[in-house]
């Protein structure tokens, strides 16, 4: 990291924090025999709090995604309504070609205008093609330049079987994706847990004060009938036929369960529920910090303020095969410091490791919790004297 000298580790042991017998197994392997989604091209079973795979089939193959590029989509909208660049009520205006799109709709008329609010619910919920590009080209000007920002987010994210050519999934060349970087994505959508106020609901309308009422029925009929599934995203085309990442949330476990190419939507359904059901059966988390947590403070070179508090980036947990247990566990806050002012909030500063015998169980970056501006000289000054004074006496 640019402006970083110097590494210091913080060793926090938390011997007998959990005090169990037996040991951990690693969970990225293909679910031992246990036959999942055999009519599907390619799936993936995901934690989300750890990031492990619990089971995958042809995960990293490169196949049209449909409509589950508004996963990306989404995950764009949600960071800018984070950071302050937009808000719930901005009022989006649809361009004539935003209109013009086929597939699922929302059915925008050219000048319309429509909340950010009521744009995600068309997007989460009926998957609207339309809403999606109004959505890129109010966030960027034009669809072009999102989709520039989805492939930027994509390289950001590590994924290496993805490449976007609009924002919504209707067919193109040269756009794909796999089942993994989709789970990947996911994730990282699933750190903003509002987004599942909109992909959770079944029905909905907009335009309710007008003649125009429009009511929409989510395409994820899993989110009403499987117990716990809050999201995410369907999609079809002919290529890329029956597909879904879904997510779903029990017992404070969160799982992330991916299907590209399924025949049909009830084979699709019941490829992921088997796959929910798999995850559910056999493994638990055990949560250790939520997101926003502060973890501890990193000293900053010239800053306004000598140290800043770093926090936890997303949910951190421990994930266990059901029966198993864990003794003796540690963990590493590895801070790169003295940090180098300016400091904007959010920047990563580190990481947190969770060891047991020296072996990584999984690794999550933190974050600095504050913004932190240059020090000013007449600082600088004073915190020099307040040095000399406390050496010699003074």
């Amino acid at each position: 990291m640019e402006g970083l000298n110097l590494k210091k580790s913080f060793i926090v042991f938390l011997v007998g924090l959990y005090i169990f017998t037996g040991t951990i197994t690693v969970h990225g392997e293909e679910s031992g025999g246990v036959n999942l989604a055999e009519e599907s091209t390619s799936a993936v079973l995901m934690e989300r709090d750890t990031g492990e795979i619990l089971f995958e089939k042809n995960s990293k193959e490169q196949l049209p995604p449909a409509s589950m590029t508004k996963v990306m989509t989404m995950l764009l909208i949600m960071e800018a309504i984070d950071s302050g660049k937009i808000k719930w009520s901005d009022m989006v205006r649809t361009s004539e070609r935003a209109a013009s799109m086929g597939g699922s709709q929302i059915f925008l008329e050219p000048g319309e205008e429509m909340s950010v609010e009521d744009m995600m619910k068309g997007i989460a919920i009926a998957s609207g093609n339309d809403a999606s590009v109004a959505m890129a080209e109010h966030l960027a000007g034009s669809e072009e330049e999102f989709v520039k920002l989805m492939n930027e987010k994509a390289e950001e994210l590590g994924l290496k079987d993805t490449h976007f050519v609009n924002s919504n999934g209707l067919p193109a060349e040269n756009h794909f994706s796999s089942a993994e970087d989709l789970a990947v994505m996911a994730k990282e959508l699933l750190k903003y847990e509002e987004i599942t106020k909109y992909t959770s609901l079944y029905e909905d309308y907009l335009r309710e004060d007008t003649d125009d009422k429009f009511w929409l029925v989510n395409t994820n009929k899993l989110v009403k009938f499987y117990p716990g599934v809050d999201g995410l995203k369907t999609g079809f085309t002919n290529e890329a036929k029956y597909c879904l990442t879904a997510s779903a949330n029990k017992n404070g476990m969160r799982v992330i369960a991916v299907v590209m190419g399924a025949p049909t939507p009830k084979e699709r359904n019941r490829q992921v529920s088997e796959m929910l059901d798999y995850a559910y059966s056999q493994y638990e988390i055990q949560p250790r910090y939520e997101r926003g947590d502060v973890l501890g403070e990193a000293k900053i070179s010239k800053g306004s303020t000598r140290t800043v508090p770093v926090q936890a980036d997303e949910n951190i947990s421990l994930l266990m095969k059901k029966g198993e247990s864990v003794e003796g566990i540690t963990e590493r806050l590895e801070l790169e410091e003295p940090l180098a002012a300016p400091i904007e909030a959010g920047t990563p500063v580190g990481t947190l490791y969770v060891e047991k015998d020296g072996e990584i169980l999984s690794e999550s970056v933190v974050v600095a919790e504050l913004d932190v501006s240059k020090a000013t000289l007449w600082t600088l000054m004073k915190r020099s004297t307040s040095s000399l004074v406390g050496r010699d006496g003074f």
